[in-house]
């Protein structure tokens, strides 16, 4: 299984472009780009050291919410997929798969089989969802969703695990006596859990391998962090049997937008530019509030300013991290 991050430093993950188009975040480029685009920010990601690509996941969205969230959403697996016979090193993780939509034995097959095709390099973020009608268009409890979620966790621990014919018994989920194979490459598939809500960290601390924060700010983080310490600590003294609270960790964090170097052109004044050295200080700082890893950003006009700007941070910032 690859490491996250083999030399031990604060290591560096990106949401693909193109694959998801929220006003929030998505350069004006992304609208009329497609697969080679996406395939040439994951080959340069595989050879700039970065350690995962990320890939969203909605069914459908409502008319409501297009002009903000737009309608393009890639299926995660199908792109995942698409990308991981294109790369080498780089893992694969859903950010986030809303898992609560879908059977967790139908998700368990398309993940497993993910992970098996790539040589062990999924990554399964998973979270709540927070769009109604998309619950609703497929027969899904949106109010329930958080409890959902918690069942579909454990489900997917067992039906992703080693055994072939995993067993669960839970209050939505029950199967017994029913095979699946491929079986992922790794021995435990991790999962990461995303949200900022206080059900969603407390989730993460106590279900999870990771936390997916969506969107905290810099000030915001070290409690967050600290809540996740104190949940998990308090878990594995009291319940230590079941596994709560123990094992390696991996505490996430989403940066500021960057720009390696003078930009020539108005990217925003919350955008991060400046010398390579400048910027790893910045992020540095990340790694000092107990942040393992960093899904970053980078203004850019092209997938050609993009995928440049990728480069130079792997070649100059990297080092530095």
């Amino acid at each position: 299984m690859p490491a996250l991050s083999p030399q031990g430093r604060l290591a560096y993950g990106i949401q693909l472009p193109v694959q998801s188009q929220s006003t929030i975040y998505a350069e004006p480029w992304e609208a009329s780009a497609g697969p080679d685009d996406l395939l040439a920010v994951a080959r340069t990601a595989d050879h700039a050291g970065f350690a995962y690509l990320a890939s969203c996941d909605h069914v459908a969205i409502p008319r409501r919410l297009a002009s903000a969230m737009s309608t393009v959403w890639y299926d995660p697996v199908a792109t995942l997929s698409f990308l991981a016979a294109a790369t080498e090193r780089v893992r694969l993780l859903s950010h986030v798969a809303v898992v609560g939509l879908r059977h967790p034995l139908a998700t368990a097959k398309q993940y497993a089989t993910l992970d098996h095709l790539s040589g062990g390099r999924l990554i399964l973020g998973v979270g709540a969802g927070h769009v109604r009608e998309e619950f609703e268009a497929l027969g899904a409890d949106f109010e329930r969703r958080g409890p959902v979620l918690d069942e579909c966790v454990d489900a997917l621990r067992a039906a992703l695990g080693p055994d072939e014919f995993p067993e669960h018994h839970g209050k939505l989920y029950d199967f017994e006596g029913l095979g699946q194979r491929p079986r992922p490459a790794q021995e435990r598939v991790p999962v990461w859990v995303g949200g900022s809500s206080p059900a969603a960290v407390r989730r993460a601390a106590l279900k999870g391998d990771g936390w997916l924060p969506q969107g905290d700010p810099r000030d915001r983080l070290p409690a967050q962090i600290a809540r996740i310490r104190r949940l998990r600590e308090e878990a594995a003294r009291g319940s230590a049997a079941d596994g709560h609270g123990e094992g390696p960790f991996t505490v996430g964090a989403i940066t500021e937008p960057l720009y390696v170097g003078t930009p020539g052109w108005d990217v925003g004044r919350r955008t991060v530019t400046g010398a390579p050295d400048a910027l790893a200080e910045s992020l540095r700082a990340y790694r000092a509030m107990g942040v393992d890893q960093l899904q970053v950003r980078f203004r850019s006009r092209s997938r050609s300013e993009l995928t440049d700007q990728m480069a130079a941070f792997g070649a100059q910032v990297r080092p530095l991290l």
